[in-house]
């Protein structure tokens, strides 16, 4: 089981006190660096043969001509929004016995542009930190390092400011392309969405689900070409070519469609390192208004020398009272150890190395009425050491604009357990959009 008291990022590995950056789907990681269950939702590369890459020079070209349409976008942009997420974390050193109290700050400037079928969208971000001890921790230096798999920085170097504040910005999503009813393609850097896990999203190896994270679908975007063809109403089959990092290539296959009883999917993945061959599943249980879903599938990797089977199943109702309860299985027929998850951080199938066999999320949420609202979620690890964590919120919706919450992030785990010296973390924010 993963845990990750962060934003759906990952950051450093620290081997032996030796800091050693990754590339990471995930976006702001603290902790993630130290224990390697504070991974989840990283997709990273180990760098694998390649069979072709581009001069330095295209790439280069690549990234002027799309920071130039970011900018060219938002002063022409038909839609634009803008909004600040701030956060106020206390959080505990994996290092020492310190805690850290500390800031982080998102400013998100969104411009869409569509019609006559034709889209393009940029997003921008200012991201800034305040603290001075977390800056000068070794968890920042997690931040600092962490990257998305594309061949180029989307983000500029990290400044300091003169009133103590650390930042920088980050060009987040740039994409473009064309949909009707019967095509859509979009191309450029773009958040792949796979699967149908609550917890969990063993299919999704582009971007996949961090419930340990504080925003769990904060993630890094890929870059390349995603092109959806509808079938029918209900069928659809979609093709997805990424540049990684390293600039080798990564290929995807999804064919969608309602067979029976329920929506179905057959997914299939290949780059040079990996190949899964999965599934995606969800309908109706019959007349009860509950959802049931199920995804998995068949995995195999060379840089890690094995093969395995992994597959989630869940269920999530809805009750007229307002309580909404979801219940996700997660199955691994191979587990990893901690030498072999830190020793192995860069390898596309990180978020799917399993500490345990069984685990096992519940999560209930009640609208306790049109402004209040409360969410916790719970999860157990099967296997001796038992481990668990649970992260309990408050949401409180000032207006169309102002939105707070407080949560905490609690771990608990016998002696031996993945969680069993993770500290607890603390969290206030404040969303503000306009």
């Amino acid at each position: 089981m993963w845990s990750q008291n962060n934003f759906a990022g990952q950051g450093d590995v620290m081997v032996g006190w030796e800091a050693h950056p990754t590339v990471s789907s995930g976006i702001h990681s603290h902790r993630g660096f130290l224990v390697p269950q504070l991974y989840c939702g990283m997709h990273t590369g180990l760098t694998a043969q390649v069979h072709y890459t581009l001069p330095n020079k295209i790439w280069e070209r690549a990234k002027t001509v799309l920071l130039s349409l970011a900018f060219t976008l938002s002063a022409n942009a038909a839609d634009l929004r803008v909004e600040n997420s701030n956060f106020v974390i206390s959080e505990p050193s994996l290092l020492t016995d310190d805690r850290y109290l500390y800031d982080y700050d998102r400013l998100r400037v969104t411009a869409a542009f569509d019609e006559g079928g034709f889209f393009l969208t940029a997003i921008g971000d200012l991201v800034t930190y305040g603290g001075r001890d977390y800056l000068g921790s070794a968890e920042f230096v997690a931040v600092r390092a962490q990257g998305a798999d594309i061949p180029f920085d989307i983000q500029s170097p990290l400044s300091e400011f003169d009133n103590g504040l650390n930042g920088y910005a980050r060009l987040y999503r740039l994409y473009g392309g064309y949909h009707d009813d019967k095509h859509s393609l979009t191309v450029g850097i773009q958040n792949i969405t796979m699967g149908v896990g609550r917890f969990w999203t063993p299919t999704n190896l582009y971007n996949p689900k961090n419930v340990y994270a504080y925003e769990p679908d904060e993630v890094y975007g890929i870059l390349g070409a995603s092109y959806t063809y509808s079938i029918a109403d209900l069928a659809s089959v979609r093709g997805i070519v990424s540049v990684r990092e390293d600039e080798s290539l990564k290929y995807a296959l999804s064919v969608k469609g309602f067979v029976l009883f329920a929506d179905m999917a057959l997914d299939i993945i290949k780059s040079d390192d990996i190949l899964m061959v999965g599934y995606e599943l969800e309908g109706n249980l019959f007349d009860t208004g509950a959802e049931y879903r199920s995804e998995g599938g068949y995995f195999r990797s060379d840089l890690l020398d094995t093969e395995f089977w992994q597959a989630i199943v869940g269920l999530e109702y809805g009750f007229v009272n307002g309580i909404t309860w979801t219940v996700e299985g997660r199955y691994s027929s191979e587990t990893f150890d901690y030498a072999q998850i830190m020793a192995l951080t860069r390898n596309e199938l990180f978020a799917n190395m399993a500490y345990s066999k069984y685990d096992i999320g519940t999560s209930l949420s009640y609208n306790f009425n049109i402004a209040l609202s409360g969410a916790v979620s719970y999860i157990e690890s099967l296997d001796a050491p038992r481990s668990r964590f649970i992260a309990p919120s408050l949401q409180y919706t000032l207006d169309d604009h102002n939105i707070f919450t407080l949560g905490a992030m609690v771990y608990d785990g016998e002696k031996g357990s993945v969680f069993e010296d993770i500290g607890n973390s603390y969290y206030f924010s404040w969303k503000l959009s306009w």
